[in-house]
């Protein structure tokens, strides 16, 4: 979290309509943090997106584009894998982001399978807010073993391997 990850993926879909390519973006009907119409990074950058219930859909809505965009796809369910490989033989270029890992430091959801059917892969790092090193990982900071807890700076902190602390650190 807190890494970039959706920045990065505006800026990639931005040059992609600036090229003229045909565009669309997905993201996960839960993910309703910031908007409902659109994906939007934490510095407030925003692309218009369709929220969908479950990857199948997305197949279907991208018909027509050329470049499929996908937002905080570890909250989609395991198909995400396959709807993606048919996008690319269909000779789509599929952007992807998510998070690597949960907030125990385990693979989350489809992404290690995402991560191997891509041809490239760029992994971002926050900035630890205890010691200011690169963080690439996710400090839980309220009291729920809920696997998917959708939240921000309220529920997590961006920590370094060294201050990350799997039992958490709760704050009130």
């Amino acid at each position: 979290m807190f890494s970039g990850k959706t920045e990065e993926l505006i800026k990639r879909l931005r040059r992609a309509q600036i090229a003229r390519q045909s565009v669309i973006i997905f993201k996960p009907e839960i993910d309703n943090r910031y908007s409902e119409e659109h994906i939007v990074s934490h510095s407030q950058q925003k692309l218009d997106s369709i929220n969908v219930k479950s990857s199948t859909e997305i197949l279907k809505l991208a018909k027509q584009f050329q470049v499929v965009g996908i937002d905080e796809a570890q909250f989609f369910d395991e198909g995400i894998v396959d709807v993606c490989r048919k996008l690319a033989s269909q000779k789509k270029r599929v952007i992807v982001a998510g998070l690597d890992k949960d907030y125990m430091a385990a693979p989350f959801g489809p992404m290690p399978l995402l991560m191997i059917e891509a041809e490239y892969v760029t992994k971002s790092h926050s900035i630890c807010v205890i010691c200011g090193s690169p963080a690439g990982f996710t400090q839980r900071i309220v009291s729920s073993k809920e696997n998917i807890l959708v939240g921000e700076s309220d529920f997590y902190e961006a920590r370094c391997r060294t201050c990350y602390d799997p039992e958490g650190e709760v704050h009130g």
